[in-house]
């Protein structure tokens, strides 16, 4: 088995088992994804999903949150943790989507990058998401997986685990294979625990299980 073959097989697997994997994060619109990426920082996705309605029922809108106070934000997102400088981030997007880019979230890594409080891992989910662009989110469940199956060799920055997916995974997989990376280290491949290989569909392709490449 090479890397691109237990690459195509994790991929199939993966959407046999989860086929309806997506996005926790209530977001419908691609600015308030923007708000609960930022939000999300070392804070759950069902915390952001309910801290939200508060910040919403409050500036409805992405002009109304780019008018706000900062320290009015704050309070609001406190329970998300880090609430000062989420609060400032988020005020400070917003600004700019409607000082720079017309109100619209822009659709290139290029431009979301210049956003205050967006990173790689933040730009590719809105650019998979909500722009149906080839994307791969590398957060915690996408290192620790590609890792331990064996998609990457033992690196743990995330950029270099996105560009190293990129040589094996087919452009149009990468989003949705990141959202069952998601549901799978959730349910199976946990981080806390030993993961459950004895109820795991990739046990025979994965190299923790002795499965190494030719």
């Amino acid at each position: 088995m090479t890397k691109q073959e237990r690459a195509l097989a994790v991929i199939e697997r993966l959407k046999r088992e989860y086929p309806d994997a997506a996005c926790t994060l209530e977001a419908r619109e691609a600015w308030k994804l923007l708000v609960s990426v930022r939000l999300a920082a070392q804070c759950t996705d069902a915390r952001v999903n309910v801290v939200v309605q508060d910040l919403y029922a409050k500036y409805p809108t992405a002009e109304a949150l780019a008018a706000a106070q900062e320290d009015d934000v704050e309070q609001i997102v406190r329970p998300c943790g880090l609430g000062r400088s989420k609060a400032r981030d988020i005020c400070a997007c917003m600004r700019m989507l409607r000082d720079v880019y017309g109100g619209n979230v822009p659709d290139t890594m290029e431009d979301l990058l210049k956003l205050p409080g967006v990173g790689r891992k933040s730009a590719n989910l809105i650019l998979g998401d909500v722009f149906g662009k080839p994307a791969i989110v590398t957060d915690t469940h996408c290192i620790r997986l590609s890792n331990r199956i064996g998609l990457v060799d033992n690196i743990k920055d995330p950029k270099r685990v996105e560009m190293a997916l990129w040589k094996i995974i087919p452009p149009e997989e990468g989003s949705d294979l990141c959202h069952r990376f998601v549901e799978h280290g959730r349910a199976v491949c946990t981080a806390r625990t030993a993961p459950h290989c004895d109820r795991c569909c990739l046990a025979d392709v994965c190299e923790k299980n002795g499965v190494h490449l030719r």
